[in-house]
């Protein structure tokens, strides 16, 4: 019979156990109980709500501007300094306002209107003049005037509507040379006047009351103008 001992020293380990705690096996993360909660969707920040808020208050402000407006025109001002833009603006006269805006508000604000011709000038930056006067000339002389003196030949009108037509700029030396209202009824007075005016008398009254209308209108604009 062996002695313990003699047992102890001829059994070997075993070298898959040794092997095992050596090089345990990786530990599996355990699932959790509870699901992990999903990254909550991002809600619009108050920069972007301040700037849809500021979008739709420019869009009003340009549909309020196509009220008893005669004439829309586009003005190309990339590279117009912001003293510039004061300086004229401070040369306009009151019934003309100008506004820089970007392209598509002021498409959005003309849609579905007979400004809406004023779309092939869409294209780069354009501030834009709102003429609230029938005196078209006198409307557009300060910005060419303005355009001139400080030899800003790149930054000239991108186009207008004018009576729902729209004017490319090499057409607006027709716009700039339109007759006045005054003019207008000047010369319609004349050709009263002439020759063949004797037909006037035999007219019927209202035909009469029409020209002293115009002849009292006419009055009115000289003596404004001599003011």
């Amino acid at each position: 019979m062996l002695s313990p001992f003699a047992i102890k020293t001829t059994i070997s380990p075993n070298p898959n156990l040794t092997s095992f705690y050596a090089n345990p096996l990786p530990l599996r993360p355990r699932t959790a109980i509870f699901p992990t909660p999903t990254t909550p969707r991002r809600l619009p920040t108050i920069r972007a709500a301040i700037g849809r808020a500021k979008k739709e208050e420019t869009v009003e402000t340009l549909k309020i501007q196509l009220e008893n407006c005669y004439l829309i025109a586009g003005i190309k001002y990339k590279g117009l300094t912001v003293k510039q833009f004061q300086d004229l603006r401070r040369s306009l006269p009151s019934s003309v306002k100008l506004i820089v805006a970007k392209n598509r508000l002021v498409d959005k604000a003309i849609e579905g209107t007979p400004w809406a011709a004023l779309k092939p000038c869409m294209k780069g930056m354009n501030a834009w003049l709102f003429v609230h006067t029938e005196e078209i000339p006198s409307a557009l002389k300060p910005y060419r005037e303005f355009q001139k003196e400080r030899k800003l030949e790149e930054n000239d009108f991108s186009g207008a509507v004018f009576e729902g037509r729209f004017y490319g700029p090499a057409e607006f030396k027709a716009l700039e040379t339109m007759p006045t209202r005054a003019e207008i009824y000047a010369k319609l007075l004349g050709s009263l006047k002439a020759p063949g005016a004797a037909l006037v008398g035999t007219l019927q009254a209202p035909a009469r009351d029409l020209v002293m209308v115009l002849k009292a209108y006419v009055q009115k604009l000289e003596e404004q103008g001599g003011q």
